[in-house]
């Protein structure tokens, strides 16, 4: 059986040794973040803190920070197991059957079994306990975080934000920060590529949206997938669900939001109103700079009689985004192998913040091959973004560090091997000679051929013969060493 909700996750984290409660008088303000970094960076347990001062509501945090967590949150034995029940229907969302009857019929199963993972749609649910409109909106009832010193504010750092494209009434859900200005609005972090930001250039008239903050595990995760545009991510949550996302309607606006949500903030978005967001300490470990961007405007918020408050945060590396990232990684291999047949596997270090470096390794068949792959996966949508790309042999393992420092570096003359391109770059790269804009790199690491104009002999790799490494194997135990 899935989750039913947030609440559901974290009694099962609990119940395996994951969860640690927290009694201990804490504040919201610096407090939490500081103790959840420590507990991150040194492998430990997801937290609850039950005793915010100033609130009764406890604090959810850190429940996605290890393999181990992802895999329960996604029930899948490991994150490598993710790809073996998603990949199909991500192939079959962006390649719909075609042709004849025949080819209908032979994708009727598939198409039967999508069905069972749609959203079902429902009157009420546990999110509407409790209703506020009017003056008794306040936001300031929540234990919102402040993470890092030099943050603008307290900012909402997990919200599950529900939206429609005005012109096609397709749904987007995506994960957009939001600074809490006053009891009645916030920021929405729209960045310009995001879906997000699409709906609201296409809005004549203020955009509706809904934040959930609190949302089952399978909703929490497809809220932070770069998925194609237009694909929906409450879909998609199904199908890692293996059941249908239950869905209710908001009270004050055209918006359906999981009926198990913990807590929702329903609103508007005006697109000709801007207000400056920011400082805050983001996922590349420096402060994102102050900047204008739209205002939320709530206008109801409802909630569970007893709500978590979900949160999360992120900084210098290594943080709970880096296994959501990762499993997010392993997801997207077998898309990337569909897309790019060459590529055996790929991996983007923790310390490259998702965007800033790619390890990708190929099966070379022609000149030039490298080259074509770093081109292919800055066209593709959100691998635009990758600042540096390392493309090596297929017998490099891209997760071993020491193997690949070993061999790129053995392998590349950087006159000939560095390529550089202009391009998009992701906002919160502070670097970039333009918000948004700026260079690319990508080095062929792999082993270079002579129709790539290398005419010197290419000398073999050291490794010692089979039958001496099993005579060895066999004196190992009398060697005494």
């Amino acid at each position: 059986m899935p989750f039913a909700d947030l609440q559901d996750f974290i009694h099962a984290l609990e119940n395996k040794g994951m969860l640690r409660r927290v009694k201990a008088e804490v504040s919201q303000d610096l407090e939490i973040a500081e103790i959840t970094d420590r507990v991150v960076k040194s492998g430990g347990p997801a937290l609850l803190f039950e005793n915010v001062r100033g609130h009764s509501i406890p604090v959810a945090i850190n429940l996605f920070g290890s393999d181990a967590r992802m895999a329960l949150a996604l029930e899948v034995e490991s994150v490598e197991k993710l790809p073996d029940r998603l990949t199909s229907f991500i192939e079959m969302a962006l390649h719909p059957p075609k042709g004849g009857f025949l080819d209908k019929i032979k994708a009727l199963p598939k198409l039967m079994e999508a069905a069972s993972f749609l959203p079902k749609h429902v009157s009420g649910g546990p999110c509407k306990d409790v209703v506020l409109k009017g003056d008794s909106v306040d936001l300031d009832k929540f234990p919102i975080l402040k993470c890092w010193p030099q943050d603008g504010g307290r900012f909402i750092t997990f919200p599950c934000v529900f939206t429609y494209d005005p012109e096609t009434g397709r749904r987007n859900v995506g994960t957009y920060r939001m600074q809490v200005y006053d009891k009645r609005s916030t920021g929405m972090h729209f960045h310009p590529h995001k879906d997000g930001a699409r709906h609201l250039r296409k809005a004549k008239a203020p955009l509706q949206a809904a934040a959930v903050i609190g949302a089952d595990p399978a909703v929490c995760f497809a809220a932070t997938l770069p998925l194609p545009p237009d694909m929906d991510e409450i879909l998609f949550a199904g199908v890692i669900r293996q059941e249908g996302v239950k869905l209710t309607k908001c009270e004050t606006v055209e918006i359906e939001v999981p009926a198990s949500s913990e807590i929702v903030l329903e609103g508007t978005v005006d697109p000709a109103s801007r207000r400056t967001e920011g400082p805050f300490g983001d996922h590349t470990g420096y402060y994102s700079l102050a900047d204008e961007f739209p205002v939320f405007n709530v206008t109801a918020i409802t909630h569970r009689k007893k709500p978590v408050y979900h949160s999360i945060i992120v900084g210098p590396p290594v943080q709970e985004d880096c296994f959501m990232g990762g499993a997010i990684e392993r997801l997207f291999l077998p898309l990337m192998k569909m897309q790019l047949q060459e590529v055996v596997d790929y991996h983007m270090p923790y310390e490259g913040i998702f965007h800033n470096l790619m390890i990708v390794s190929i099966r070379k068949q022609f000149p030039g091959h490298a080259r074509k792959v770093m081109h292919a996966i800055w066209g593709l949508p959100q691998a635009m973004f990758s600042k540096v790309i390392v493309v090596v042999d297929d017998d490099v393992n891209p997760r071993d560090y020491s193997e690949v420092a070993w061999k790129a570096l053995n392998h590349i003359d950087p006159e000939r091997d560095f390529e550089f391109v202009l391009g998009p770059t992701d906002i919160l790269d502070h670097a970039s000679r333009l918000p948004g804009l700026g260079s690319h790199v990508g080095i062929d690491a792999t082993r270079k051929w002579p129709g790539e104009g290398f005419t010197r002999p290419w000398p073999d790799e050291i490794k010692m013969s089979p039958e001496i490494k099993a005579v060895v194997d066999r004196k190992w135990k009398d060697l005494g060493l």
